[in-house]
């Protein structure tokens, strides 16, 4: 059996950090075309508001195609949102 040591709230934090932090990074070598939520949202067909809460931690849950999307726009591998980088 495989054991998860992160809650459900806490893996959706370490995956909405990763999309903050990777969308971040989006054309870094062209920063004036760096992807803004509205426009993943709009790309993801999804509202403003669950990029926002997802970014944030609020989203308790988002479907495997659009974390796929997100992962194919933003030109990173979907493993790479479940890496926990950022706890200390």
């Amino acid at each position: 059996m495989l054991y998860i040591k992160e809650s459900r709230g806490d893996i959706f934090k370490i995956i909405g950090a990763n999309v903050r932090y990777y969308r971040g990074l989006y054309n870094i070598n062209n920063p004036s075309e760096k992807i803004s939520q509205a426009k993943l949202a709009k790309i993801c067909n999804v509202s403003t508001g669950l990029i926002g809460s997802l970014e944030t931690g609020k989203v308790l849950g988002i479907s495997i195609p659009v974390l796929w999307n997100i992962s194919q726009i933003l030109d990173v591998s979907i493993e790479k949102f479940f890496e926990d980088r950022f706890s200390s």
